[in-house]
């Protein structure tokens, strides 16, 4: 069973520190959520499964960290400037703003009324400036998406990895956007992460690699723990699509609140290299760039076939992390009827995303000897490199399997006198899953664990 309403996952995410609504003591910032002590752990271990796969795991892709601060220059020749908006009308009674397209009946969703004014275009970025002097030459901008930086990078890559097509450079990072209702928890925010990867190959080997980026990105998903029957590949139909892409996939999930993308899959031609590219009149573009003549640098690749320099085309699998974070919790989230009235809440993440991989606990928490043998326990653990190892320190040993059940902890460990008293030293191991307990020698953990972490 998945978390069929939001109310059970915020209801979890704050009693259990996952996730907190930012100032909080304030009444809250709307659309900003700030990630608690086994959130951070969850959000981590999802953008470290995605680094893994596309950079660690790869050999045709690149890592890149860029600046959140973008010059305006960059998001002005992207197009963003112009075009980065969304349709938004007020009530006119409630005095309410939406947008246009989330209303979709006419009618106000705060108060009922039919009141609205036309739909208007709003920018959905985030403008300050940088330096001492407030004016129009010193306007940035907050990032809307992190793939300027790659397009804007790519000559430096280039250069210094000698990298040929097809090759991808790979990044996570925040990005902003003011968006006129978030809505629905993390699933839409003004700051979120990406994880994106910008794809380039050769033009007329697109839809190929188009068709293979969106299979590894669903069979990614599933090897995060996403049930198939709960995710759906859209086609944007043609008149659909951005201007910029040729074609686009988004690979939908089911989240309480309905089937919504989770990933979206674009095929974005030579559209963002070519409008940051010197020198476009030596271009045959297929896609309608915008007329730069600030660019300072070719970003061609120079085919060995043709003797020709080539604008490469882009395919950009991205992914919203925190949409990511809120997929997964779905999913692995379950209700179990333990019979006699008795229900406990579980997460069944997958062990490479839980948040604590081992939870140490003593039987008694007032026994010296029992203590000291769970502190050298988990110092023993921490040096195996698995992950966070937390010592559960409450004394009541039914209710800390409860709390590591609800926060996904595939692992308990129970101290107990049998441990300090009888040779050879051995701990009791409860499974998350199965509540099976077995019991193992200490001195054999080390080995336990590894098998069943790399497994």
């Amino acid at each position: 069973m998945v978390a069929k309403t939001m109310d059970q996952l915020v209801s979890l995410c704050k009693r259990r520190g996952f996730i907190f609504q930012n100032a909080d003591i304030y009444g809250g910032q709307q659309g900003v959520y700030d990630y608690g002590p086994l959130g951070v752990e969850l959000k981590n271990n999802l953008k470290a499964a995605w680094w893994r796969s596309m950079v660690y795991e790869r050999d045709d892709i690149e890592g890149l960290d860029s600046s959140i601060l973008t010059n305006r220059k960059v998001l002005h020749y992207s197009g963003h400037e112009d075009t980065f908006s969304d349709p938004m009308v007020d009530c006119r009674k409630c005095k309410g703003r939406f947008r246009a397209d989330h209303i979709p009946d006419g009618k106000c969703p705060n108060c009922g009324s039919t009141d609205l004014t036309e739909p208007r275009p709003f920018n959905l970025m985030f403008k300050t400036t940088v330096g001492p002097v407030d004016n129009a030459e010193n306007i940035a901008y907050l990032r809307p998406e992190t793939a300027q930086a790659i397009f804007t990078q790519f000559k430096n890559v280039v250069d210094s990895t000698s990298r040929k097509l097809p090759f991808g450079i790979a990044q996570i990072g925040k990005s902003f956007r003011n968006e006129i209702t978030p809505r629905n928890f993390i699933f839409r925010v003004r700051e979120f992460e990406q994880a994106e990867l910008e794809y380039f190959v050769k033009p007329g080997d697109d839809l190929r690699w188009h068709e293979y980026w969106k299979d590894e990105r669903v069979k990614w998903w599933e090897e995060q723990g996403l049930k198939r029957e709960n995710i759906n590949i859209y086609t944007t139909p043609k008149d659909d699509l951005a201007h910029y892409a040729k074609a686009c996939y988004d690979i939908e999930y089911q989240f309480p609140h309905g089937m919504e993308e989770l990933e979206g899959i674009a095929d974005r031609t030579d559209y963002d290299l070519g409008n940051h590219t010197k020198g476009q009149e030596e271009f045959n573009f297929s896609s309608h760039v915008h007329k730069n003549p600030e660019s300072t640098q070719k970003l061609a690749i120079f085919d060995d076939e043709t003797k020709k320099w080539e604008i490469p085309f882009v395919i950009e699998p991205s992914m919203g992390v925190d949409r990511g974070v809120l997929a997964v919790m779905t999913e692995a989230y379950e209700e179990e009827d333990l019979g006699g009235g008795n229900t406990r809440i579980v997460l069944k993440l997958k062990k490479h995303l839980a948040p604590i991989k081992v939870a140490v606990i003593p039987l008694k928490k007032n026994n010296d000897l029992i203590m000291d043998k769970c502190h050298e326990i988990k110092q023993s653990l921490l040096k195996l490199g698995i992950g966070r190892v937390a010592l559960e320190n409450t004394g009541n040993i039914g209710k800390a399997y409860r709390r590591h059940d609800e926060i996904g902890t595939p692992l308990c460990l129970t101290v107990d006198f049998e441990t300090i008293e009888q040779a050879p030293a051995s701990v009791t191991v409860r499974d998350r899953d199965t509540m099976t307990q077995t019991r193992v020698n200490v001195a054999d953990l080390p080995n336990y664990l590894r098998d069943y972490f790399l497994k």
